[in-house]
């Protein structure tokens, strides 16, 4: 999701609506009966200022009461400065980042970020168009949403890992075409796979399942993770950001009932939802991780919807209505019942505590952008992952197996949230409605999966899993077939000045896909 963008300089900050937002619907025609939109989880602010330093978190809280961090905090509160001391910044790994479209300006943008915050270049941004020549960039509402998310993914992904290679995979898609493109983002997946390019795979995109024409046109679309279980590599997606309620297909409405979102809900892929951290200016926490809910933070929807709310801001999460649960989470099926249950793990994507993000696309003023969502929780994570594959020294593939089996022995490396929830409301159609989500409890829950991290014990003991394991080949029988009978599920921000004005609360458009051809290949370092 994205947030309004601020820009501090010289110690002062200013706020104005400035930049695409992929969190509020334009008045639009409705797509197509067969369209199912995938989008950028990812919340910006956004600011008229183009230069200066990046806002302090006494900055942001003093201007606009939330709190903003840097990825050097970040990187304290999840213990990475130690593994650092020790050699692990993930050399020898490729973290894969897939992004609609990608940024025209993200290997200058991550060359500022990383000098501003003396942070060390990766060893290669390297950017591949496996399915097809991405247009030419144009400051277009879908086109900025895009680059703020690949901005976005690239640079904490990289802040979490600084030694680890990015490859950033783009694809071409178009605003109005859903099954006939989201096959755009597989054969591009399904190219890095079969030629060994990365390790992790990080997907900051989701769409509601039950968008779907139906559960076969959804079963069609898995063939990248089948392939990637049984070649090792490990694929994560976010868990969306409007937490038990999720958009309809129009993107003009919310689903009244708890409903959840694929691809974080397929059980070859990890899915990861959001936390709201406290942090001081040195990254120390001052309170402990909630799961990620700012619908009823005034101050919040303030800033994003310039009214009081509520509005639905808060992780997403719920029971699939297409996967039955899998084996890996039959210790916890109290909680899933027979479905799928998601996520699976959670990190920072609240608002109330975004990130600092550097972008300069056309289409904005260029300068430090404040971020959040499981748009960033994923990238923050496929770092960890990368990580964990260095000390591993072989890939690590599906890893649910692991961080269901790391909760029940309580290994130290998890860290488990046991407040907050994936409860919203909203106004829609004139009327208030609250969807009934689910609340953080010891153990597993639908609101932040087995927990968080402290990633300096977290990434030995999964390592050490996995060595102690080998590779498991996730043969796909008994993960593709889908519930018979639909199990009930549970489970932003302002729209540039060019679009029409949308009624408090209503859900973000998204960027769709578009039908894949061709293969175009460059690289950036």
């Amino acid at each position: 999701m994205r947030l309004p963008r601020v820009v501090c300089a010289a110690g002062s900050c200013a706020l104005a609506i400035v930049g695409a937002g992929a969190a509020v619907p334009v008045a639009a025609s409705p797509p197509p009966p067969a369209t199912v939109l995938i989008a950028p989880d990812i919340v910006r602010f956004d600011s008229p200022a183009a230069s200066g330093k990046p806002p302090t978190t006494a900055e942001c809280e003093h201007a606009f009461h939330i709190a903003c961090y840097s990825p050097l905090q970040i990187q304290q509160a999840y213990g990475i400065p130690k593994l650092l001391a020790r050699g692990v910044d993930g050399k020898g790994q490729t973290i894969v980042v897939v992004d609609s479209f990608g940024s025209p300006t993200v290997p200058h943008d991550l060359a500022v970020f990383d000098t501003t915050y003396q942070l060390p270049a990766p060893p290669a941004l390297t950017v591949i168009q496996p399915a097809g020549q991405v247009p030419p960039y144009q400051p277009t509402a879908n086109r900025e949403a895009w680059a703020g998310e690949t901005s976005l993914d690239v640079e904490y992904a990289h802040a979490m890992a600084p030694g680890a290679k990015i490859l950033l995979v783009e694809t071409p898609t178009s605003e109005n075409e859903g099954t006939t493109g989201f096959p755009q983002i597989v054969k591009a997946e399904e190219f890095v796979i079969s030629h060994h390019l990365g390790g992790v795979i990080s997907q900051s995109f989701s769409t509601t399942e039950e968008t779907f024409p139906s559960k076969q046109s959804l079963l069609a679309l898995r063939g990248a993770y089948i392939d990637a279980a049984r070649k090792g590599v490990t694929v994560l997606a976010a868990s969306g950001d409007t937490g038990a309620a999720d958009a309809r297909l129009t993107r003009s409405r919310y689903y009244l009932k708890p409903v959840t979102s694929w691809p974080d809900s397929d059980p070859l892929v990890t899915g990861v939802g959001g936390t709201q951290l406290r942090l001081n200016a040195a990254g120390q926490h001052t309170a402990r991780d909630h799961a990620w809910n700012d619908t009823g933070n005034v101050a919040t929807n303030q800033f994003i919807f310039g009214n009081h709310g509520p509005n639905p801001l808060a992780g997403g999460g719920g029971k699939s209505v297409i996967f039955p649960r899998p084996d890996y989470q039959n210790g916890v099926r109290g909680v899933v019942g027979n479905s799928r249950g998601v996520p699976d793990i959670a990190m920072s994507g609240a608002c109330d505590g975004a990130v600092n993000v550097y972008q300069s696309f056309k289409g904005n003023a260029p300068g430090w952008y404040q971020v959040c969502g499981t748009s960033e929780a994923t990238p923050l994570f496929a770092g960890v992952v990368a990580l964990a594959r260095q000390v591993a020294g072989q890939p690590l593939g599906p890893i649910n197996q692991w961080l269901y089996q790391m909760s029940a022995e309580h290994a130290p490396g998890l860290v488990d949230v046991v407040k907050g929830s994936s409860t919203v409301s909203f106004t829609q159609a004139g009327r208030r409605y609250t969807v009934r989500g689910f609340s953080a409890r010891p153990g597993y829950d639908l609101a932040s999966g087995v927990g968080t991290i402290n990633a300096a014990l977290f990434v030995p003991e999964l390592a050490g899993m996995r060595r102690q394991d080998g590779l498991q080949h996730v043969a796909p029988s008994g993960l593709v077939s889908p519930l018979t009978t639909p199990a009930p599920s549970h489970a932003a921000t302002r729209h540039p000045p060019s679009s029409p004005a949308h009624p408090s609360g209503q859900p973000p458009t998204r960027p769709l896909t578009d039908r894949a051809h061709g293969i175009a290949v460059s690289q950036r370092q």
